[in-house]
């Protein structure tokens, strides 16, 4: 007997607004807002669409997560304290494992400015103090699942038969799906996953009940505890649609987030305070953070 498959509908959809960011000319979306309740959003943390020149952004650490970095529009400078650096163009991503910890910069080319999405995603607690990992994914380089009017890139995981050869900590899957007009595709994703989409541009339907979606939106899946399959219809509607998918296996172990250290307990988010502090988030003898 075949497995059953159950059809994802939509859960909620956001309409997040355009806010001020931390400098005049740094504007802001929060598609996943900081503060989010994480067994809601679990294993994510926080998304932000961002807008900003040169300056905004400093050096700073991150420890015990990852932040997944996908350019919309501009050139993205960045470099670590590992000794890694290079540039991203629109249509790339930069997948950063912080782990034990890394201190990176981040910063349009002179004279521009950068559309870019960031999002958190947590570290299971075995993993969240293991060498820190880059890895830059072009896009132009990734593997792409094609049917009747659709293409999907794979950043992360699989769809369909095409699967990524981007390595995960814990699993997560990461799609950039394009459809004609009219035309639909169905994702397959295991059925415990969290799972949210933001639409890039277009207007189409989603779920099985083929809820209405338009450019702006995040789009949040119901999903189940229990294990088996799962499936998303995604559906181009009037205009081409584009959107991003991103979905994980909830980690549902304690977050305790102080700025950018993520960790499980108070005590070990007082130690990535102090070994900042003290220095000790640069790199060990023979230790190097691994790109790609």
């Amino acid at each position: 007997m075949k497995d059953s498959i159950l059809q994802r509908s939509v859960a909620r959809i956001d309409h997040p607004n355009v806010q001020q960011g931390m400098a005049d000319q740094h504007r802001v979306r929060p598609l996943v807002p900081p503060g989010s309740d994480p067994k809601t959003v679990d294993p994510f943390l926080l998304m932000m669409e961002d807008w900003f020149p040169r300056g905004v952004f400093e050096r700073h650490p991150h420890r015990g997560m990852e932040t997944i970095t996908y350019v919309i529009q501009g050139q993205l400078d960045h470099y670590d304290n590992y000794g890694h650096k290079g540039s991203l163009m629109a249509g790339d991503v930069q997948w950063m494992t912080a782990g034990r910890g890394i201190i990176h910069v981040e910063q349009p080319a002179e004279g521009t400015t950068v559309h870019l999405f960031q999002l958190w995603v947590n570290l299971p607690a075995a993993d969240k103090m293991v060498e820190p990992r880059t890895q830059n994914l072009i896009g132009a380089d990734l593997p792409v699942r094609r049917e009747p009017g659709a293409e999907i890139r794979v950043f992360s995981g699989k769809s369909g038969d095409v699967t990524s050869p981007t390595k995960n900590y814990a699993p997560v899957t990461m799609l950039e799906v394009r459809l004609a007009a009219g035309a639909r595709v169905g994702q397959e994703l295991p059925a415990d996953y969290n799972g949210f989409l933001v639409v890039l541009e277009g207007d189409g339907m989603i779920g099985s009940a083929q809820s209405p979606v338009r450019a702006g939106d995040v789009v949040w899946l119901a999903r189940t505890d229990g294990d088996g399959r799962s499936e998303v219809q995604i559906a181009g509607g009037t205009a081409p649609l584009r959107v991003l998918l991103f979905a994980g296996r909830p980690l549902r172990e304690p977050v305790v987030a102080r700025g950018p250290f993520v960790m499980n307990t108070e005590e070990q988010i007082r130690q990535a305070h102090a070994d900042y502090q003290a220095g000790r988030f640069e790199p060990r003898a023979g230790a190097t953070s691994t790109p790609n």
